[in-house]
């Protein structure tokens, strides 16, 4: 139980009671979790609740990032990853060289890819499925979590090729899970200025609707600390739970802190700020009782926050994410890799315990790696 003496904030309270008897929070109370000055009295609920769902256990995977292209026509202005395709360093990966790296990926030990990329107007649906089955062949058994919503609608708008028919051919090439990205925050005034390209959060929603029908489950995230205020994040996490509701289908809620060097905008709290991010992980945990995992993931936030997380709502820290490009672009100072050494020492040391999996929560994984 929560001790609800030791909660110093009157407005947390009814939060409170109504955690400890099961009843979804309203999204009116949303701001007042935010805006408390209670940090500790918050984040004891959340972890009342992260450990109803998860006991004490804490997630972390062997993973490897294959950022297949980095040209893109969207070219959204809070991306500084994306290139033009005639720009110095655009690149596109053929499907061989992709298989290549997945392949010393996984003998080095990694259970999973996470495949994500631009808009090139230049590959069609054959090159995708042709991609996905390379890395299958490369590495036999291995997870493939692939692709955002936003690729999916692009490859089914390129193609002409329903996006139910297309989410079923991937799954044939070996497609495991959807990965979140795209979301950003779905306000619609924000997104334009952010990303004026790129598809509706309502045509988001819709995509990841379309893959829970098929079978396939997701992650969902949203990107904070740009332009976004907390009623657009309170917003944003009324709609992840609502279609959560219809579908059940989303697996882990990612916040993503937003970097802006090598963008035109200005971060909200430069660097970040750890006791409103306590604040809002813990939050997402409390209203998103649905949703079964909350990741922290330490490559965007660092590894003392992300671990200190794990108290505060969260119950993932992410993988090690070889080769990862993107976050890394717009000026992300943490390592470019994790070792699972390390991220297991910090589940650990921070009094949990540690579980490899992979991004569908599939444990038995193959054991520690050298990646």
């Amino acid at each position: 139980m929560i001790n609800v003496d030791l909660v110093a904030d009157s407005a947390l309270l009814p939060v409170a009671e109504m955690v400890m008897s099961g009843t979804p929070v309203p999204e009116s109370f949303i701001l007042p979790m935010l805006e408390t000055k209670d940090v500790n009295g918050l984040g004891m609920i959340a972890d009342f609740l992260r450990k109803k769902i998860n006991s004490d256990r804490a997630y972390y995977s062997v993973n490897m990032n294959l950022n297949y292209t980095n040209i893109c026509e969207l070219r959204c202005p809070l991306c500084a990853f994306s290139k033009g395709g005639g720009d110095e360093g655009a690149y596109t990966m053929s499907p061989a060289e992709a298989a290549e790296k997945v392949r010393a990926a996984a003998e080095a030990g990694a259970d999973e890819v996470h495949i994500v990329g631009g808009l090139n107007t230049e590959l069609g649906i054959d090159y995708y499925l042709g991609l996905l089955k390379a890395v299958s062949s490369a590495a036999p058994g291995i997870h493939i979590a692939a692709f955002t919503a936003v690729e999916y609608d692009f490859i089914a708008r390129q193609s002409g090729i329903p996006l139910e028919r297309v989410f079923g051919l991937f799954m044939e090439a070996g497609l495991g899970a959807v990965t979140g990205g795209g979301a950003e925050i779905f306000d619609a005034d924000i997104r334009k200025r952010i990303a004026p390209k790129k598809i509706p959060a309502e045509r988001w929603l819709n995509v990841m609707e379309t893959a829970h029908g098929m079978g396939l489950r997701t992650n969902a995230t949203m990107l904070y600390n740009h332009i976004e205020g907390d009623r657009e994040i309170a917003a944003h996490l009324a709609s992840i739970r609502g279609l959560q509701d219809r579908t059940g289908g989303f697996k882990t809620f990612v916040p993503l802190r937003f970097h802006g060097s090598g963008t035109p905008f200005q971060e909200r709290f430069p660097g970040g700020s750890p006791v409103y991010e306590l604040k809002l992980f813990a939050a997402a945990r409390i209203f998103l009782h649905n949703v079964p995992h909350i990741k922290a993931l330490w490559m965007y936030l660092g590894e003392a926050l992300a671990q200190t997380l794990l108290s505060f709502g969260a119950d993932d820290i992410g993988g090690t994410y070889s080769f990862e490009k993107i976050v890394h672009s717009a000026g992300a100072r943490t390592p470019e890799s994790g070792s699972p050494w390390r991220l297991k020492e910090l589940i650990e040391t921070a009094g949990f315990t540690a579980v490899r999996s992979n991004a569908s929560y599939e444990t038995g994984c193959r054991g520690e790696a050298s990646i």
